[in-house]
């Protein structure tokens, strides 16, 4: 397994959301990024987990997160396992008082648990064989990014929760 971090969200030619993931070794891992593919809506949860920007209410994976913390279990590593057909697949392994546990989970999901528990993030060798790219073949738009966290946060600040009665 090779650990990584995550070096940005960026959006591809298609207009599709793709998490870069860099191993932090590179001199033993190689100038490679791995790119994910990845929704929408996990893409602004990832990068606003990795900026420490928070959200006047708690997102999906916050919930998540909160939830672990009150059941005194916590994220130990994220795994990226293998891909299958173009699909990536993940598990996350937790610490709880019953001893260590492992879901399945979507790489997109596991890795916005990891962002804010602070827990590893591990992609397999093959994965990285099968799917890693030079890291020169992709570019980030930091300015891109940014502006969508800060379009999200208008959104956040200025939604009443009367605009979505029926």
């Amino acid at each position: 397994m090779i650990r990584v971090q995550v070096v940005g969200v960026a959006l591809d030619p298609a207009q599709q959301h793709v998490i870069l993931l860099k191993p932090l070794d590179i001199e033993a891992d190689g100038e490679r990024v791995l790119p994910v593919w990845i929704g929408p809506q996990e893409a602004m949860s990832i990068l606003v987990a990795i900026e420490g920007t928070g959200s006047p209410r708690p997102l999906a994976h916050d919930l998540m997160t909160a939830i672990l913390g009150e059941l005194s279990a916590s994220v130990d590593r994220v795994e990226v396992t293998h891909l299958e057909e173009g699909t990536f697949f993940a598990r996350v392994v937790l610490v709880t008082p019953g001893g260590p546990r492992t879901f399945d989970a979507r790489p997109s999901d596991a890795i916005a648990l990891a962002a804010r528990a602070d827990a590893p993030i591990w992609v397999a060798e093959a994965v990285f064989d099968e799917a890693g790219v030079p890291d020169e073949a992709v570019e980030l738009e930091p300015s891109a990014e940014e502006e969508r966290v800060e379009e999200f946060r208008r959104f956040l600040d200025d939604v009443d929760p009367e605009d979505f009665q029926g």
